[in-house]
């Protein structure tokens, strides 16, 4: 009888290690962790956006899906996100939605959402690394986003100065980021190939308003004779905007910008910028969601790459249906 009843015991408390190891591995989670660069810029509460509506959609077979959402004050605070990332895991979330802040930083903390039996979509920026980590990989072609910013600026040199010479700046966010490496390189890589234009800076804002604001007023102050400058996500491109026209420089030098942000639109309706590369922000979050619920709740296979596309805007399609669908 007591062996029998040793048995017992001994079973249920293996049952109730089993039971709570499958509760660690998000299998009785209802939770899609969405984590981003930064909350604190509209082009990620854009993303939110879409991930919000996305979990309304979901929601009508499965009431009980919540989508959080989470990100850093800032793109630069690295640690903050990883450690995002790893609370997720630790508190069992069915799939976590990721846009890393770093190329490499990031992969420890995916690594161990595998190991957990966490699927992670990547949006935005490319992990380097095994790519096994993670099922899929929704972004803009940054590269291609960039070379089409290098052929606006070319032509809008040409037509304005009659020559594809002359200095320009670039007016970057984050140093070594995946979407900076792409979008940054494929612009420089463009301009070297097709043009004479000579890019005599660089300058990293860590994706902070004031921070390009500041430098860009430094920019074109030290190098009056700048024909252009390119300025490459939404917040940079911003601070890059408004130096332009604090110096009265609005149509004189030929600027390029990144993301659809309304003073963005406001920059390309009055000619301070030129054209603006718009992502669809909207969809990263919205089909990130979606692709996340698929492997996790419906155990579906994707695609292991979407392009979520992007759209140069200019003023002569700022009021087209084309560019309300991308810009916010």
């Amino acid at each position: 009888m007591k062996k029998s009843l040793y048995i017992l015991v001994l079973f249920v408390l293996l049952a109730s290690m089993v039971l709570s190891g499958c509760a660690k591995k998000g299998s009785a989670s209802n939770e899609i962790a969405v984590i981003v660069k930064t909350t604190n810029s509209s082009f990620w509460q854009n993303v939110q956006t879409g991930a919000t509506d996305a979990q309304t959609e979901l929601q009508a077979k499965n009431p009980k899906l919540t989508v959080t959402f989470l990100g850093p004050q800032s793109e630069s605070n690295i640690n903050e996100e990883i450690a995002m990332v790893e609370n997720a895991v630790d508190r069992g979330v069915k799939a976590i939605v990721l846009a890393p802040s770093d190329t490499t930083a990031l992969q420890p903390a995916v690594k161990k959402a595998k190991d957990a039996g966490i699927p992670v979509i990547i949006i935005d920026s490319k992990l380097d690394g095994d790519a096994s980590q993670y099922v899929s990989f929704l972004a803009t072609d940054n590269k291609g986003a960039g070379e089409a910013c290098a052929k606006a600026m070319i032509d809008a040199i040409k037509a304005k100065t009659g020559s594809d010479t002359g200095k320009i700046a670039v007016m970057s966010y984050v140093a070594g980021v995946g979407s900076e490496v792409g979008r940054v390189g494929g612009f420089k890589d463009y301009i070297a190939a097709n043009s004479h234009l000579e890019i005599v800076t660089t300058q990293y804002s860590n994706a902070d308003m004031p921070t390009a604001l500041n430098q860009t007023t430094d920019v074109l102050t030290a190098n009056p004779d700048l024909v252009g400058i390119f300025g490459a996500n939404e917040p940079t491109a911003i601070g890059m905007g408004q130096a332009i026209k604090n110096l009265g420089l609005s149509g004189k030098i030929v600027a390029i910008g990144f993301d659809g942000a309304a003073q963005l639109q406001a920059f390309v309706r009055d000619g301070t910028l030129q054209a603006i590369a718009v992502q669809s922000s909207y969809n990263m979050g919205y089909m990130g969601v979606k692709y996340a619920y698929d492997v996790a709740f419906d155990k579906k296979t994707i695609p292991a790459y979407v392009d979520t596309a992007f759209l140069m805007v200019t003023q002569e399609n700022i009021d087209s249906q084309e560019a309300k669908n991308v810009l916010y």
